[in-house]
């Protein structure tokens, strides 16, 4: 019997909206770069929230949490949206896309290792095993795909310092989401998700400050094409996405959450085709069914 709460379902929601997200961003990042959309995204996630908070709660800021919501929760943004995202973006560049989200499949695991030492959550042998599928599944199709374009050969020798960044892309995202149900506790998640905008906002501007890269802040605010799609991204992503995010580890186990989650790369698949008309072989349609499989475990 299907057994589905709002953790689960908040995390399902959050997986489609990063689908959408990681599309947008794509296209921004082609136009005005990768490093002036992180800043952005932030920002225009923080006015999404600050509006949102205004009209729903009536306050712009979240100036009811408790210090150990701002403690917990700038510290789960800083390490999640700065360090992790910047360690992840330079992985990029290092090792590639590929090989970094082969690594980032590894966050369900990870969250749910730290979720286990930090808040003593322990998953249930059928949850087990729906992570463990999901993460299969999404091991095939992100391998799959990259074949398909022109990544066939894996490079004899794998740059140690890009696997390393990879690795702590994953374990910043992971530390994000336990530290953030630690410092929520039953504190309004837009509001929670707030403090972590902050916090990883605030950290881009010091790597500004330090890198002497505002002045193509100003080039890239004036692109259309560019700011219009940050800002989808930034709606679906750092303010709905995020807030999810939240929302679901708040209700259900940290694992779980980051299982359905990281559904992300299935999801993508459909608009892909459409849009971008790539072609997909059995081995996407199988690791679809199987990563799908594994996260219906956990709906029951």
């Amino acid at each position: 019997m299907i057994n589905a709460g709002p953790g689960e379902i908040a995390a399902l929601c959050t997986a489609l909206s990063w689908t959408f997200t990681m599309m947008a961003f794509e296209a921004a990042g082609k136009r005005i770069g990768s490093l002036n959309v992180n800043l952005l995204r932030l920002l225009l996630g923080f006015l999404f929230l600050g509006f949102f908070c205004f009209v729903t709660r009536g306050r712009f800021l979240p100036s009811d949490a408790t210090l150990h919501n701002w403690m917990w929760l700038a510290l789960s943004g800083f390490i999640g949206l700065t360090l992790g995202d910047m360690c992840l973006f330079k992985a990029f560049v290092l090792v590639g896309s590929r090989i970094s989200a082969l690594i980032m499949a590894a966050v369900p695991v990870i969250s749910a290792l730290i979720s286990w030492l930090f808040l003593g959550e322990i998953l249930h042998p059928l949850d087990q095993a729906g992570m463990a599928l999901t993460v299969m599944g999404i091991v095939m199709v992100v391998g799959g795909r990259g074949r398909r374009a022109g990544q066939t050969n894996i490079p004899a020798r794998l740059h140690p310092a890009g696997l390393l960044l990879a690795l702590g892309g994953a374990v910043g995202q992971s530390v994000g989401l336990v530290f953030s149900k630690y410092g929520m506790g039953d504190y309004n998640a837009f509001a929670a998700n707030h403090i972590r905008l902050m916090a990883g906002l605030a950290g881009f501007i010091v790597i500004f400050l330090i890198t002497g890269r505002w002045k193509a802040i100003p080039t890239a605010a004036r692109h259309r094409s560019g700011i219009l799609f940050t800002t989808v991204g930034s709606f679906f992503g750092p303010f709905l996405g995020v807030s999810l995010s939240l929302y679901a580890v708040q209700h259900t186990q940290v694992g779980v959450a980051a299982t359905i989650i990281a559904l992300v790369p299935i999801f993508i698949i459909p608009p892909s085709i459409l849009l971008k008309k790539e072609k997909i072989g059995f081995r996407d349609v199988f690791g679809a069914v199987v990563a799908v499989s594994g996260s219906a475990l956990l709906f029951f």
